[in-house]
């Protein structure tokens, strides 16, 4: 008997990869329910989601980013029934087998495994994904064939029922960027392990551009997963924390000069400050997540 698979995708200005992403997952030959949900997408996108009867559409009044969002659809597949769920970024799409043999190596009798991401090409389905191959090179061990590693990005992740249910959803103080590795980070507290599978494939079709503003958004979260790490002591995220507004600047100094670098140091450091003022808020998030 198959197991249910829903498969939870957001879009927000995505339409030029819908058809693609939509067209793949309906030629899947392990048969998948699909949830999207479109927040608030000022092109085409909503538009092109409604043309496809397959596709349950939910469409949020505001950009909620990409944890909360992700967040609705995952309660939904889950009261429908969902024995896994398959988180898919807009721009990337599936092979024919990648479905199956997810399901597979999450039922292969080691059900340690919370997470399992396949393997992300980019557009040339050759080469590997620059970003996704670091992950993959810090892999801790192999099950039955599977590279176990303590973080891959939530561009394509099959998750269990029972890790959704034990480890929660997304955290909602995280607006993009951020979210995947805080859920990595609260994955491995319970216990479950996170692997990528080299059988599985995705296509991730993104080009990673350096920008200033981006990376600013993106250190404060990298501050703020620090903060909320769950595996280290409150005292031990509070100094990694503020490790991370030292050490962040000085790694942008190469790309970005000196001056921009001081700049991102005082932002970061006015936001760590900001978070150990609201502190409560560190605290009552670390606790939800145990």
């Amino acid at each position: 008997m198959n197991k249910k698979v829903f498969v939870v995708f957001v879009t927000y200005n995505g339409a030029h990869w819908i058809d693609k992403n939509i067209q793949s997952l309906l030629q899947s030959q392990y048969p998948v329910h699909i949830i999207a949900i479109d927040n608030n997408s000022t092109d085409d996108s909503a538009a092109l989601l409604a043309k496809y009867p397959q596709v349950g559409l939910i469409q949020s009044p505001e950009n909620l980013g990409f944890g909360k969002a992700n967040n609705i659809g995952i309660k939904k597949a889950l009261e429908l029934g969902a024995n896994y769920v398959f988180l898919l970024n807009q721009d990337a799409w599936v092979f024919e087998d990648t479905i199956g043999n997810l399901v597979s190596a999450m039922e292969s009798g080691n059900k340690s495994f919370g997470i399992i991401s396949p393997t992300h090409f980019i557009e040339d389905n050759i080469s590997l994904d620059k970003s996704f191959e670091t992950y993959l090179g810090r892999k801790t061990n192999e099950i039955n064939g599977i590279a176990t590693v303590p973080f891959v990005n939530a561009a394509a992740w099959m998750l269990s029922r029972e890790c959704i249910e034990t480890v929660g959803y997304f955290e909602p103080l995280f607006g993009h960027y951020g979210e995947d590795r805080n859920y990595c980070d609260r994955v491995r507290f319970h216990k479950f392990q996170i692997g990528i599978d080299a059988n599985s494939r995705i296509v991730h079709d993104r080009v990673i551009i350096r920008n200033f503003k981006k990376d600013i958004i993106q250190s404060k979260y990298k501050i703020l997963t620090s903060l909320l790490d769950i595996n280290n002591e409150l005292t031990k995220s509070y100094l990694q924390g503020l490790k991370e507004a030292f050490g962040l600047p000085k790694y942008f100094m190469k790309s970005y000069g000196v001056g921009k670098s001081a700049s991102m140091f005082f932002k970061l450091l006015r936001y760590y400050l900001q978070w150990i003022g609201g502190i409560g808020k560190i605290k009552a998030a670390r606790n939800n997540a145990k």
